[in-house]
């Protein structure tokens, strides 16, 4: 017996079964997605302030990320819209375009941003040590701008074996820009072009730090936000990249040449999903690099 509607659309809906499917899956990936961003927002929100890390993130790398998942976006049009055109040739062209992008937005993420924060160190100062570290802080000057204090320093951490050694009493860190000139007004808000960690060490004794780590996810709340929102965002373009591997094989080309429409739809469906995946991004862009 053969499922009607696989190909052809119903005539009072306008609809086959895959896309009323897709559609019923992204919907629950709505909520899903939607659950976590709440969560985010609403562990912000309620943070004191000084406490939420900002201005940790590589600003035009995410937007290059950004400009890449966008131009994904058109090429999976491009090569629907050439299927539509019974033109194999440039279907094949613009979905290579496709899986390049994907794959690049993955490259870039997992192995130069993530491998970043892994290298990268801040310690938490006990409130009542705050005054002590004031020269790194600048919470004076912060306080008279109106502005929220500073109450963590980050840079790289030079001796690494003190984070597992207790007779190490600690911590040597080689100052973000912002630390090592925390007055100068340049540094009161993040800057959109990251700047490299400074020559100047700051000793920092482990008696006066509430919590130290490197940028993981165990660092903050927004580290660990951070790294469960981009994660599963980077599982699903993945998911997205190897369907469109699977469109580009031989077994494809055959569903083509029996009838070109069935690819089309399946290319459609998948585009729908890979839309909404850069649609995702879109959102993680400006909370998690410019908020």
């Amino acid at each position: 017996m053969e499922i009607p509607y696989t190909v052809s659309a119903r005539r009072d809906t306008g609809l086959w079964n895959a896309k009323v499917g897709i559609w019923l899956f992204l919907a629950s990936e709505v909520m899903l997605f939607g659950g976590l961003f709440s969560a985010y927002i609403f562990l912000r929100l309620d943070a004191e302030p000084g406490d939420w890390p900002h201005g940790l993130l590589n600003v035009p790398v995410g937007t290059g990320n950004t400009a890449i998942l966008i131009a994904s976006s058109v090429t999976v049009v491009l090569a629907w819209a050439a299927l539509k055109m019974r033109d194999l040739t440039k279907y094949r062209i613009y979905m290579a375009i496709t899986i390049l992008c994907g794959v690049t937005f993955l490259v870039v993420k997992l192995a130069y941003e993530w491998p970043q924060k892994f290298e990268h160190f801040g310690a938490f100062i006990k409130e009542d040590a705050l005054g002590k570290y004031e020269p790194y802080l600048g919470n004076k000057h912060l306080l008279e701008k109106g502005l929220s204090p500073r109450k963590e320093i980050t840079g790289h951490l030079h001796n690494k074996e003190a984070l597992s050694d207790p007779n190490i009493k600690e911590y040597e860190i080689a100052l973000d820009p912002v630390y090592a000139d925390p007055t100068n007004p340049a540094m009161d808000r993040p800057h959109f072009w990251p700047m490299p960690a400074t020559e100047k060490i700051a000793t920092i004794e482990k008696s006066d730090v509430k919590y130290a780590n490197m940028f993981l996810p165990k660092h903050s709340a927004y580290f660990a936000s951070y790294f469960t929102i981009t994660g599963l965002h980077g599982a699903h373009v993945l998911g997205g990249v190897l369907v469109f591997c699977y469109m580009m094989l031989p077994a494809s080309t055959r569903i083509y040449r029996h009838n070109p429409e069935h690819l089309a739809n399946r290319v459609e469906v998948a585009g729908l999903f890979w839309h909404f995946v850069d649609l995702v991004w879109i959102f993680v862009f400006p909370l998690f690099y410019l908020l």
